[in-house]
């Protein structure tokens, strides 16, 4: 059975054109056509309500429908102000971190439960002798900073994955971190050698940057939720449409 929404098929040649657009997807075939389907079911609903002016494009029509349809509240102050609190790591400039690790990486030749193995050992023995991190650093890491003891030089948020700056800027300085770090790269031991702990911005001087935010976050809640109450009532016949999310709508 071919894939149709509200009893209009979809054309191979419709996906194959959406294609071109999601060559770097992970799937570009199962995108494109997840992009098709939701398209159809806008431009579907779009016409519904009579917004088919003859010179609009789809993509115009389809941003009428937004905004005639998805309402966002007003941010106000005192929403601002609890998001600036929660969040003070991101309004906060010139911190940065002095750190050290050491990087199992995985390959074929050292697999996950092997390497793992041996990395715990060797954590297990830096919190008896934490003197011995760079002879060890030099010995196991595979990383080229092991050549220099595991010394990363200093660090500020956002120059590693997201995963290790995580830990990275929680530890005091001197902690060496209470379990293995896991990122893309492989298990890492990370130290924190000295800390500089940068100036908080104010919040007046971020309140609309805060505000933007939360107007982001909310419009994208309530397009999400309408999306899914569009797609539900929507038949559509073929494919699975999973979640609304989509570069349509981002």
């Amino acid at each position: 059975m071919g894939i149709a929404v509200n009893g209009i098929d979809v054309t191979d040649a419709e996906i194959a054109a959406e294609m071109a657009h999601h060559a770097n997807a992970a799937n570009p075939l199962k995108q494109a056509v997840h992009e098709v389907v939701l398209r159809r079911v806008l431009l579907d609903e779009a016409d519904r309500l009579g917004i088919v002016s003859g010179d609009a494009s789809d993509d115009e029509r389809i941003e009428t429908l937004f905004a005639c349809e998805v309402q966002v509240p007003e941010v106000d102050d005192l929403a601002c102000r609890r998001y600036y609190d929660a969040h003070k790591a991101a309004f906060t400039r010139g911190e940065l971190v002095e750190a050290r690790h050491i990087l199992f990486q995985v390959t074929p030749e050292a697999p996950l439960e092997l390497l793992r193995e041996t990395a715990t050992l060797i954590l297990e023995e830096l919190r008896h002798r934490p003197e011995r991190f760079e002879e060890l650093a030099k010995r196991y890491s595979n990383c080229p900073s092991g050549a220099v003891g595991g010394s990363l030089g200093q660090l500020k948020r956002g120059d590693c994955v997201p995963e290790f700056d995580a830990v990275l800027f929680r530890l005091a300085a001197g902690e060496l971190a209470g379990r293995l770090v896991e990122t893309r790269f492989g298990l890492h031991i990370v130290q924190v050698q000295r800390r500089l702990e940068g100036t908080l911005l104010p919040f007046d001087s971020v309140r609309e940057q805060v505000a933007d935010t939360l107007r982001r976050e909310s419009w994208q809640r309530a397009l999400h939720q309408y999306l899914h109450v569009l797609v539900g009532r929507a038949k559509i016949e073929g494919v699975e449409l999973e979640g609304a999310e989509s570069p349509l709508v981002q």
